[in-house]
């Protein structure tokens, strides 16, 4: 049995020791194909492909050899670097290259393994000069992929840059990127990690830079937004708070509170931030448009209340607001529309009111049946211009030409109902209406 053990033992050596002559054939064959390839870049480009795969292949063989993860760093490193130089000049670097899939990022994975393999000062000193030369590769080729929209692959490619960072800091080596660079790094990466709906890598990111007060306003607002969706707004309102009082006049904090008063539904408090934001930006039609949305359910909310004085005036309001929208942009068909509902809703609770009265036929109840009535008709006589003005902008908005079929319809004029009826049945069978009605 000892000598059959012994045996397995000198076969498991003698095959480890093939292994390794096999890497270190491979990782000269690298070698060579790469410095034929630094000869003479645009004309050896085969040569890069012949490398890739050796060093490939000499990783797989040893990968505890040191120089072989170093060589394969440097290989991928070239290649990633054509493709940045490339993006930068448009020479056409590019063309005749090897394929292969985030290639910064794998050198920087190459040159990790060669530091932590690494049995001789050479090779330590080749895996840190290695990382620290691609670190401006990686930075760059994440941001045209940022730009690009890849925002998955920019995040993987700042993350690289992070580490690279971290890696030769640890080691006592100097970086590229100094304190201030290394968190505005980290607000990228949160950034591309958001875009890329990466949330909870975003979230540590944006934390990070919260927890130590970074001077970025934007890093409130993103936070803020990742916590409502995990939790609610209002557990999540503190960091907004926290960001306006340390940015009073951000105006992207100002908005994300709007907006967070919006979801809430909390019309009061809203108005006085809209009036704030529509002083920083007078020509925001939407603007106007929102604070007339939130006149308008104070308006209903008082009704429903009777208050009735204080319902009335807060019509008014609203409706300013919405006609100040349409001035500033009078194609906002939002405003537009609007307007109109608001007339065409109180039209609506008219009506119930006056159905109350319809079996009243004393010559009294008549009389107050028909004066309600007229108050009805008038009503959506008011509505009429409004979504007259929106279906010139979106003939084809369905909201619209429902409201304009029913307007005509309780005005009698069944002609105009059954115009409006068809177009609307020719948007929901899939169609589109070329051009306005001309119902003037």
């Amino acid at each position: 049995m000892k000598k059959l053990i012994l045996g397995l033992l000198a076969v498991a050596l003698v095959v480890g020791a093939v292994h390794g002559q096999d890497a270190k054939k491979l990782e000269k064959e690298a070698n060579r194909a790469l410095g034929k390839y630094n000869l003479d870049q645009s004309g050896n480009k085969a040569e890069l492909a012949v490398a890739m795969t050796a060093s490939d292949k000499a990783v797989e063989a040893d990968a505890n050899m040191g120089a072989a993860w170093n060589t394969r760093g440097n290989v991928y490193s070239a290649i990633a670097t054509q493709l940045v130089t490339d993006r930068q000049l448009g020479m056409g670097l590019s063309e005749g290259l090897p394929e292969a899939e985030m290639p910064a990022v794998t050198a920087f994975d190459s040159y990790k393994m060669g530091l932590e393999k690494a049995l001789k000062k050479f090779e330590t000193k080749d895996a840190v000069k290695g990382i620290q030369g691609l670190m401006g590769t990686l930075s760059n080729q994440g941001i045209f992929d940022y730009e690009d929209g890849n925002y998955v692959t920019a995040y993987t490619h700042f993350v690289a840059l992070l580490n690279a960072h971290e890696l030769l800091v640890d080691n006592g080596e100097e970086s590229g990127l100094k304190t201030e660079d290394y968190n505005r790094q980290m607000y990228i990466t949160g950034l591309a990690a958001m875009q890329g709906q990466k949330m909870d890598e975003a979230e540590t990111y944006f934390q990070k830079l919260y927890d130590m007060e970074y001077d970025e306003p934007a890093i409130y607002e993103a936070l803020y937004t990742l916590k409502a969706k995990k939790t609610s707004p209002e557990d999540a309102y503190a960091i907004l708070e926290k960001g306006k009082e340390k940015y009073p006049d951000d105006i992207s904090l100002l908005f994300a509170e709007i907006n967070h008063y919006l979801k809430l539904g909390k019309s009061a408090e809203l108005i006085d931030k809209l009036g704030r934001a529509i002083e920083a930006e007078p020509e925001n039609a939407s603007l106007y448009s929102v604070m007339g949305n939130a006149h308008e359910t104070l308006y209903q909310n008082a009704a429903e209340a009777g208050n009735t004085e204080e319902a009335a005036e807060l019509f008014d309001k609203a409706l300013e607001w919405y006609d100040k929208a349409k001035n500033v942009d009078p194609t906002n068909i939002t405003a537009i529309y609007s307007a109109g509902a608001l007339y065409y809703n109180k039209a609506a609770q008219l009506t119930q009111k006056m159905l109350e009265m319809q079996d009243d036929y004393s010559k009294e109840g008549i009389e107050r049946y028909n004066k309600m009535r007229d108050e009805v008709l008038g009503e959506f006589e008011n509505a009429l211009p409004y979504f007259k003005q929106a279906e010139q902008i979106d003939p084809n908005d369905l909201n619209t030409l429902i409201a304009l079929k029913e307007i005509f319809a309780k005005k009698d004029d069944l002609e105009m109902s059954n115009e409006f009826k068809d177009r609307l049945e020719n948007v929901q069978n899939g169609g589109q209406n070329e051009s306005y009605f001309k119902n003037e």
